[in-house]
């Protein structure tokens, strides 16, 4: 493993050199673009960009915010070519002169897009890349990478810069491990292993894009250390009736297929859609620990615990997606969607428990079979209002329903055979639910003097409620086990206001911030003849303030400089007493006790010609969640949650992307992180560690019709806990691309995990003992995927450079 580890090293090349200072351009008024839909409703994320009219030569590139605005930078006099696209719209670009007789009034330029295939127009389009590096976020445009072809969303994360996942599915974004995660907007309400099973049945085809903000504005929850990762699904809005079919087949050791199809009919003030796509992956899971016990009164090896364990699964995947937006005026807007998921996994597993001695000889062995599996049902309804007051104020509003029912089981069987033979049985039933409902709105002004004032509400109550029914069969009949079963209910009530203010003056952009929210929370663990009834609430309030300044140096250089603090809560699936039984020596509880954590983050960025960013960042984590790994006098392993004490982050981070050559296009991005751990378990514990990450992604085109991505990341030793460190892992993946049908359809084959390298070992440390371990699963997989864009295509004349025309194909 190690030496496919040190192959992707080598594999990221150099990275490129810092760009020279370039001199001081002479001062130009400031230049505002505003982007509207052919509604003249404001559009966001609208790509910009800013070509030399000669050649293409992109000279600045950035998206528009959420009133559909973008603030140029400082240019030479002189005529350009000013640019918009987003997916659904037809690229439009204008012609723009900037020239001293017009003074130093500012200037504003409106650019109206109408849905893909509508216009016979000449348009100039310049390279979408797979990763774009903007200064408060990283975008991850999924269709243009070859190798997401055929993956799960989680998958796709695993490859996304900065991102790494532990082997419980617990994302960390720049080495911060609690990340919040959205899906169009709104947040999953999951964490860990349940945030894992919902994004291994999300596919790629079904995903737009992934946004990853490190200091997230007001307007977001102000839950997520690490920041966000918003996932925006597909949502098309071209005219007419239009669709997108997705076939694909993957095979490792053992087979896995990912299928899509989506229909839009958008005509006159109705635009309806819906989706379906299935997926069935069988996977494996092949685990080996072995604990070491020593001595009380010294180092000595006591015992020993040898387990390897061999666990295979399925799992199928049904979503349904739908929605209906109706278009009242030329400025309002409602519109409604419902999406349900359904999820059947299935697996069994055998292992073997063997004692030993110190010396390694056997003492008594125990095998293990045990099946489980989970019946997933997923809904969400969302009602939104869209109002386009002017073209200087918007008001937005959503109120959605989220509900998930979760029904899991588990069957053990140990036996042992050797001079004390005995055969025992352990059975669960895990059924649990959880209802969300939420209502927020946000209103956006555009003041006076270029200032822009941002404000909002939100409102959401979470209901849960969780069994834990537990049996055990020791060969004289099944009985209720009900020192581990266990009922447990939740309520949360989130609400949260905000507001924030940003101006744009010459070269100075600056935004300030300010969040409230209030949490309040009831948890009742319902008593049986063995365990207690008992009960615990919590009320607290917190301010979050939010500070983002940027300074254009030059036409090349901007600084910026943010700063913020930041809350996260206690899943309430930690809060739950409840013991989850992994095996015979090993089982899992959450822990009422946890307190919230707060984070204190500090970054300064330099970017360099729009390509190259470099920040240096700093946070600080108080009551810090940590994994809490405690053992018992039997060799029992419990693993829980809880604060610990403090976490510091040290990180360096730098990303460069751009299209190097005509045929070559490149996307890397390096983290470097020295953290400090430090709490108390069972005695005071410290921890210090410098990890370092690297990402990267290569698209060559070959021909005009096709093309090839190599595309790898790895990981150096980590630490996320403060009782367990990972040792190096990463992989490589290669794609090959052709495009079909006059380009509405492609053929994409591509193999994960080329050196079989992204398996994950590491060492756990507890009171008098300490647990080495190593995870395998079915990660080396071949895909071949086939997508087709069928339905009315509008008559659209395009010249493009013939560079940036090459360009992009590159990514099929």
């Amino acid at each position: 493993m190690k030496a496919g580890v040190l192959f992707q090293a080598c594999f990221l090349l150099v990275l490129p050199l810092w760009g020279a200072a370039q001199p001081a351009i002479p001062a130009t008024p400031p230049v505002q673009v505003i982007i509207l839909d052919e509604n003249l409703q404001a559009l966001e994320f609208v790509s910009i960009q800013v070509l030399k009219p000669a050649d293409s030569t992109r000279l600045f590139s950035s998206i528009t915010d959420s009133t559909g605005r973008i603030d140029l930078p400082e240019l030479p006099y002189g005529n350009y070519l000013l640019c918009a696209s987003r997916v659904n719209f037809e690229p439009t670009c204008q012609l723009i002169t900037l020239q001293k007789e017009q003074g130093s009034t500012p200037r504003t330029y409106t650019i109206r897009l109408q849905p893909a295939g509508q216009l016979e127009t000449v348009t100039i389009t310049a390279k979408k890349l797979p990763v774009q590096f903007l200064p408060d976020r990283t975008i991850l445009k999924v269709d243009a990478s070859i190798n997401n072809a055929g993956a799960t969303a989680l998958e796709v994360l695993e490859r996304a810069p900065g991102i790494t996942i532990d082997k419980d599915g617990a994302i960390s974004m720049k080495g911060r491990n609690q990340v919040l995660v959205m899906i169009d907007n709104k947040p999953s309400y999951l964490t860990g292993q349940e945030l894992s099973a919902l994004l291994q049945g999300m596919s790629s085809n079904d995903i737009e894009s992934i946004e990853l903000i490190d200091n997230p504005p007001a307007r977001y929850d102000a839950a997520g250390n690490g920041g966000i990762i918003h996932i925006k699904l597909k949502k098309n809005r071209q005219r007419g009736f239009n669709g997108n079919l997705s076939l694909s087949a993957g095979q490792g050791v053992y087979p896995k297929t990912t299928n899509a199809v989506s229909v839009n009919y958008y005509s006159g003030k109705i635009n309806a859609f819906g989706s379906y796509s299935f997926t069935a992956n069988q996977n494996y899971l092949d685990m080996y620990a072995l604990r070491t016990y020593y001595k009380e009164e010294s180092q000595q090896v006591q015992s020993r615990l040898e387990q390897p364990t061999w666990f295979q699964s399925t799992a199928k995947n049904h979503t349904v997606r739908a929605g209906l937006d109706y278009f009242l005026t030329k400025k309002t807007t409602i519109g409604t969607s419902f999406s349900g998921t359904l999820i059947d996994r299935k697996g069994k597993g055998n292992g073997i428990a063997s004692w030993l001695s110190a010396t390694g000889q056997a003492d008594s062995l125990i095998q293990t079979r045990n099946n489980n599996g989970t019946d997933w049902k997923n809904a969400s309804i969302n009602l939104n209002l869209r109002h386009q007051f002017n073209a200087r104020q918007l008001l937005t509003a959503d109120l959605d329903w989220l509900g998930y029912q979760i029904n899991g089981h588990q069957l053990f069987q140990n036996q042992r055979n050797d001079r004390v033979q005995y055969t025992e049985a352990q059975a669960g039933q895990l059924p649990a639910s959880i209802r969300i409902l939420s209502f927020k709105a946000d209103h956006q002004l555009q003041l006076p003097h270029a200032f822009l004032l941002e404000t909002g509400i939100k409102l959401a109550a979470t209901s849960t409620n969780s069994k834990a029914a537990y049996s055990i069969n020791q060969g004289m009949g099944w009985e209720d086990d009900l020192a581990r079963s266990n009922h447990f209910l939740y309520d949360e009530q989130i609400t949260a206001a905000y507001a924030s203010i940003q101006r744009k003056a010459n070269r100075w952009w600056y935004q300030a911030g300010l969040r409230y929210e209030h949490t309040a929370y009831d948890a009742h663990q319902l008593g049986n003849a063995v365990v207690k009834d008992s009960a615990f609430s919590n009320r607290y309030g917190n301010f979050f303030p939010n500070l983002q300044a940027s300074f254009r140096l030059d036409s090349s250089h901007e600084i910026s400089l943010t700063a913020s603090k930041r809350i996260d809560r206690p899943p309430y699936q930690k809060l739950n007493p409840f013991i989850f039984i992994i095996n015979k020596y090993t089982y899992q509880s959450g822990n009422p006790l946890m307190k919230p954590q707060f984070t204190y983050s500090f970054a300064l960025t330099h970017r360099f010609k729009e390509k190259l960013n470099t920040s240096i960042s700093y946070s600080d984590s108080r009551d810090y969640f940590s994994q809490i790994f405690l053992s018992d006098s039997t060799g029992t392993f419990f693993y829980s949650e809880g604060n610990l004490g403090k976490q510091k982050i040290l990180a360096l981070s730098i990303a460069y992307s751009d299209l190097l050559l005509p045929y070559w296009t490149l996307s890397v991005q390096g983290d470097l992180q020295h953290k400090q751990l430090e709490g108390f378990v069972w005695k005071a514990l410290k921890a210090s560690i410098t990890q370092v990450s690297l990402s990267m992604n290569n698209q060559f085109k070959l021909t005009k019709k096709w093309s090839l991505e190599l595309s790898g990341y790895m990981i150096s030793r980590s630490q996320a806990d403060i009782q367990e460190v990972v040792e190096p892992t990463g992989q490589v993946g290669i794609g090959l691309a052709r495009q079909l049908l006059k380009n509405k359809a492609s053929l994409k084959l591509s193999a994960r995990d080329v050196f079989y390298t992204q398996d994950m070992e590491g060492l756990t440390l507890f009171n008098q003992a300490d647990e080495y371990f190593r995870l395998q699963r079915d990660t080396r997989v071949v895909h071949l995927a086939f997508t087709w864009r069928f339905g009315k295509a509008g008559k659209t004349s395009t010249r493009r450079n013939s560079k940036v025309e090459e360009a992009d194909r590159v990514s099929g």
